[in-house]
């Protein structure tokens, strides 16, 4: 069993910043391969960036360049920085995680997931 908290999510102006944090606990294999999805209203969920406890790491085009996606020391822990935020990057951000050691996009090949957390850009 493996329990994903996350953190860090508000309300920001558009083009400011907010870095998101994401812990893993239980048997989690050093957070093997931990990722952040984000649902708009109305939308279907989406993969935003993803990484490896080997050093992996993949960023979805719409936030290439504005949002980098690291680890903590500690392995399972996990960040979302993210810049230059735009209105329409306001969702629900949650955190998934599973022991597999492939990179994937698709929410299916992941097993657990956090509660989530708001990200709201205002214009």
């Amino acid at each position: 069993q493996v329990q994903l908290v996350e953190s860090g999510g508000g309300l920001v102006q558009a083009g400011g910043s907010l870095k998101l944090s994401c812990s893993a606990s239980g048997r989690t294999a050093s957070g093997r391969t931990m990722a952040w999805f984000r649902q708009a209203p109305g939308k279907d969920l989406e993969f935003v960036a993803g990484s490896t406890s080997s050093g992996g790491t993949d960023v979805a085009e719409p936030v290439k360049g504005r949002f980098t996606i690291s680890r903590g020391t500690a392995k399972n822990t996990v960040y979302l920085q993210m810049t230059s935020l735009r209105p329409e990057d306001t969702a629900v951000y949650s955190c998934a995680h599973t022991n597999g050691y492939r990179l994937m996009r698709a929410r299916s090949w992941y097993d657990n997931w956090g509660q989530g957390t708001q990200v709201t850009v205002s214009s």
